[in-house]
């Protein structure tokens, strides 16, 4: 695995070098080299072709979903991205892939809760510079999905709070925290049950509300089907809607929502 990976590291400025020398001399065309340059952002670590390039496009760099991946593959994998200066987030790990992982990556963050494994690469942005988030939850039950929403925010560069268990059912406790809400760039609420705390937490603020149906609730919840039919119909405008249980995808859209607002902010625009 090392030397792969210590060969992809190696070959990727050198490549692009003869690329364009090559190119300036005629060798190639314009179309070969853009052809080449388009297969040098992405890492072949035999199990994977690790984007490279998503950073980029996208803003923010390939996430690992750890379900059904080996130690030994997200070990390629995590290697070609700090390799190539991204700070790595694995979803949906379980404890023995991160014991395993623990070994290769001893500065890497396990979350027993979110089922998240950072590593930073120790050179990239500074985190809290990438504007600020507020997660905040229904129940301590849907802990586990807004951990993972947080883990996520977190390594996109945001600022993170998490308010826990303010669901509807005691609405004195979400007002408390209203000054808090109001400051922030995004706002990601995890709910079950009925699912109706975005639309009221999207009633006080002027960011975007990003809902997350959780799995939680008796038996005509459906497993989060109610909580995402619910929220799918709300009635504030600024709320929108992810998959049941999806709090990386609600972190990474919060997050960067949030960079893009602080990245605005420190233009003055």
């Amino acid at each position: 695995m090392v030397c792969h990976v210590d060969r992809v590291k190696a070959a990727m400025p050198q490549n692009l070098q003869q690329l364009a020398t090559r190119l300036l001399a005629g060798e190639l065309t314009v179309e070969q080299f853009v052809s080449q340059i388009r297969s040098a952002m992405t890492a072949d670590v035999g199990d994977a072709q690790v984007d490279l390039d998503r950073h980029r496009r996208c803003g923010f760099p390939e996430v690992v979903f750890a379900e059904g991946k080996t130690v030994a593959a997200m070990e390629r994998i995590f290697a070609a991205l700090l390799d190539h200066g991204a700070d790595v987030l694995a979803t949906r790990m379980s404890p023995e892939q991160a014991t395993g992982l623990a070994t290769a990556f001893p500065a890497g963050c396990y979350n027993p809760v979110a089922r998240t494994f950072r590593v930073s690469n120790g050179k990239s942005r500074h985190h809290g510079n990438g504007g600020k988030v507020v997660i905040v939850t229904a129940g301590t039950s849907d802990l586990p999905v807004a951990e993972e929403a947080r883990e996520t925010a977190l390594w996109t560069g945001a600022t993170v709070v998490m308010l826990q268990d303010v669901g509807v059912a005691g609405p004195h406790r979400l007002a408390a925290h209203l000054p808090l809400l109001k400051e922030a760039d995004a706002v990601v609420v995890v709910a079950g049950m009925e699912g109706a705390l975005p639309s009221v937490v999207g009633g006080w603020v002027a960011c975007p509300v990003i809902a997350v149906p959780t799995s939680v609730g008796y038996g005509a919840s459906f497993g989060g089907i109610a909580a995402l039919l619910g929220m799918l119909n709300s009635c504030a405008a600024n709320v929108t809607v992810v998959n049941i249980d999806a709090g990386f995808k609600a972190g990474y859209v919060a997050g960067l929502i949030a960079k893009n607002v602080a990245s605005a902010r420190a233009k003055g625009t």
